[in-house]
């Protein structure tokens, strides 16, 4: 599957500073997880798991069903509580912090199956992903006046831009129930967003579409990286989209990492593909299994 990233100026996107990520870190890591454990009942969903993302990239997580890639998601979100190990987020360890905590500090996450409102609109679920950095209380909201009514106006302002960088501005009024799966998920994306993250954890954000939506949705994920700059973790199935847009790849199977690095060297792993295609395919994969 080839993909073009689109060419922002002709697009005309301009996301105010607020979701753009230009602070110079000195190439720290946005995140380092480091022999992360996590078991059920004595079943070991994560197996030492370690890796690390630095700033503005598009890191893939791949592997079977079954493998631990939403495991992984659901510990670095604050889901899940891992039995051991370190997950450090811009140098604050977060292991076992509750899921707001984490999202407060800047990791924002879609899920597989559409999470939202389906009775609200798309700029109401948008908005909802504002409600971190609201300060104002109950009763400046109940007046609607002040501060409370100029947060609001800001916060509608990034809204409308992350509209128009996702190019759903035709549906912006519309309950999210009564729209297509692919433009569903495309709102989703837009409701992380709208929570200012500085890492954004995308749970297969093509499953379930067609091929034109397919091209769509990788056209804004590395719209995401490119013009905005935010890191990414990506679990996905699709081979020929993490090949075409991934910076570098894991490869788990069982909970255990089995291959790590570009996507090309991933690509060819024997073990990598043993765990897709099982021993018969990886055994005709090898180099010597061809020159034989």
């Amino acid at each position: 599957m080839a993909v073009v990233s689109g060419d922002g100026a002709s697009r005309r996107h301009s996301l105010t500073t607020v979701l753009r990520k230009r602070a110079d870190r000195g190439g720290d890591n946005v995140l380092e997880v480091e022999d992360v454990v996590l078991r059920f009942a004595g079943v070991t969903a994560v197996d030492s798991i370690s890796f690390h993302v630095v700033p503005s990239e598009l890191f893939a997580i791949i592997g079977p069903n079954g493998a631990g890639k939403t495991s992984i998601f659901n510990c670095l979100s604050g889901v899940y509580r891992p039995a051991q190990g370190s997950i450090r987020f811009l140098g604050r360890e977060i292991a076992g912090r509750s899921p707001h905590h984490i999202a407060s500090l800047g990791i924002a996450r879609t899920f597989q199956n559409v999470e939202l409102f389906g009775n609200l609109t798309v700029l109401d679920n948008l908005m909802l992903g504002r409600h971190q950095h609201i300060g104002y209380g109950v009763l400046a909201a109940m007046w609607y006046a002040g501060r409370a009514k100029r947060e609001e106006m800001e916060h509608r302002k990034v809204v409308e831009e992350i509209i128009d960088f996702l190019e759903i501005q035709d549906v912006r009024k519309q309950p999210v129930g009564m729209l297509p799966f692919g433009i569903q998920k495309r709102v989703e994306l837009g409701r992380a967003l709208a929570m200012s993250p500085e890492l954004l954890l995308l749970d297969e954000p093509i499953a379930g579409m067609n091929l034109e939506e397919r091209g769509d949705m990788a056209r804004f994920v590395l719209d995401i990286k490119e013009e905005l700059g935010i890191a990414i973790i990506l679990v996905e199935h699709d081979m020929g989209l993490v090949m075409d847009i991934a910076d570098r790849v894991l490869a788990v199977d069982f909970g255990r990492a089995i291959a790590s690095g570009p996507p090309e060297d991933i690509q060819a792993d024997p073990e990598v593909v043993r765990a897709y295609l099982g021993e018969q395919h990886a055994a005709v994969s090898t180099p010597e299994a061809s020159s034989s």
